[in-house]
């Protein structure tokens, strides 16, 4: 590890992470950050220190030209150096750390001690005092140990976890085995594997655990959310690689995938993705074709993954988060609006009052039981029952105002023709005595009407002007006199 980890781990003291800190199942990956077991992908924003650094800040990597690591010397970013001050792990040290300020001690770096960034999978460092051994199953030692030989060691023995510890041994157990387990820093487990120089693989006295299903080849998950990694990590998956797995979250309608990690060979390299009720073909990525970034939603709810390696495949692979999108609730209906209410006419209203309960009757609110809804709500055809009752209402009206104005309109000519004007006695009526007769005159709006002499149907016009009607005319006239 260099100079600087060396002369770092000589000044550490135990420091207990929190319980939170050294769990990193792969069934709940909501808060971590990071996907390979020392950190090495971190991209998030701490920018200080661990308690055990007394939180101090960090320096800028842009600030750091002196020591081994800044922005200079990441210009494609690749370890994720730039101009900002986060915590960073350039050199796969084991857990993300930062330059600081250099003390009176010659203290220049300290670790970050970030609780979120825990590959899912790896459960932390335990103590492994031997008497009892901290996992309790099978055990076994090589020179060519990596965590995920000792992860297939275990998964064939049909264990949950596997430990490996000193850089070359390998313990496998069950949870009740963790339950009693006392957890560590995570810097206490830093010997690198025997067999891969870019893996930790426990310490002296301290187990690196694992669930076995890191890195399995295939797998059945029904958890709500969790992670699925390519065969062999975090070893590189090898060739002629041919593995499934089903991912069937129960409730779910719709399904959330987040590529943590995407790496494969070549274009042959190939990850599907099909529905698992009827096969079809969703997705699909391979060496050339990456995922995109974020989220990728699939309305399915039950997914099929895929993946086929050539002969020549090797490569890092994937990690990959999933989340079931629960079924929505069918929506409740609304209740229709009340329409708005307009005053009945005056005749209506009395016979609205005429037609209302007598007080106190089984009718009445006052008699409802305890509990019960008083209220009223319109029915479903309440606001056209109301537009028909205002349009019926207003035609009603109009047609009877029209009718009385044509009636008034009749009275009125009436009237015009039977009085006479100011210039002479007016007459009041006909004589219906024996032999009487009349005949009407006009001039302009006014008419007389006169009596006509015996035998004589026209009587002779009262002044100059006035005009006598039709003998058709005076006739009807006549008859409608008569009868009134």
């Amino acid at each position: 590890m260099g100079t600087r980890a060396l002369r770092g781990l000589l000044l550490l003291l135990p420091l207990l992470p929190p319980p939170w800190a050294s769990a990193g199942s792969l069934h709940s990956p909501g808060l971590s950050e990071c996907f390979q077991v020392n950190g090495a992908d971190y991209r998030g924003r701490q920018n200080h220190t661990g308690p055990r650094g007394a939180g101090r800040p960090c320096l800028s990597w842009d600030q750091t030209q002196q020591h081994s690591y800044s922005s200079a010397s990441d210009p494609q970013g690749r370890w994720g150096l730039g101009a900002h001050n986060f915590c960073r792990n350039p050199d796969g040290d084991v857990q993300p750390w930062c330059y600081v300020a250099e003390t009176e001690e010659g203290i220049y770096w300290r670790y970050c001690d970030i609780p979120t960034c825990h590959m899912p999978g790896y459960l932390g460092c335990f103590v492994d005092s031997g008497a009892p051994p901290a996992l309790s199953g099978p055990s076994g030692t090589s020179t060519k140990l990596t965590v995920q030989v000792c992860l297939r060691f275990c998964r064939l023995k049909g264990y949950q976890l596997a430990g490996v510890e000193a850089g070359y041994a390998c313990f496998c157990g069950s949870e009740s085995d963790l339950a009693r387990g006392r957890a560590v820093p995570a810097t206490d487990c830093d010997q690198i594997c025997f067999g891969h120089p870019g893996q930790l693989c426990g310490g002296d006295g301290r187990l690196g655990v694992y669930e076995v299903s890191v890195g399995s080849c295939q797998e059945n998950w029904t958890a709500p959310q969790g992670v699925i990694y390519s065969p062999d990590f975090p070893d590189e998956y090898g060739p002629d690689r041919n593995c499934s797995w089903a991912i069937a979250p129960p409730g779910a309608a719709a399904l959330e995938l987040t590529f943590r990690l995407f790496e494969l060979a070549d274009p042959h390299d190939r990850l599907e993705l099909r529905d698992a009720a009827s096969g079809r073909l969703l997705r699909a990525f391979d060496g050339a074709r990456p995922p995109p970034p974020g989220p990728l939603r699939l309305r399915a709810s039950a997914l099929g993954l895929a993946f086929r390696s050539d002969a020549r495949g090797h490569a890092q692979g994937f990690a990959l988060s999933y989340r079931g999108e629960p079924r929505r609730a069918p929506a409740r209906p609304r209740p229709a609006r009340p329409a708005a209410l307009t005053p009945l006419p005056t005749g209506l209203q009395d016979a609205a009052q005429d037609l209302a309960p007598a007080q106190g009757s089984a009718r009445t609110p006052a008699e409802l039981p305890d509990g019960a809804d008083a209220s009223c709500s319109p029915g479903p055809g309440a606001p056209q029952a109301a537009a028909g009752a205002r349009v019926f209402s207003t035609v009603t009206a109009v047609s009877a105002l029209l009718l009385l104005l044509l009636l008034l309109l009749l009275l009125l000519l009436l009237l015009s023709c039977l009085l006479a004007p100011g210039k002479g006695p007016a007459a009041s009526g006909p004589s219906r005595g024996p032999g009487r007769s009349w005949a009407v005159w006009y001039r302009g709006p006014r008419g007389v009407a006169l009596a006509c002499p015996a035998g004589d149907p026209q009587a002779e016009g009262p002044v100059a002007g006035y005009r006598p009607l039709s003998a058709s005319s005076q006739s009807s006239l006549r008859s409608l006199v008569s009868a009134l």
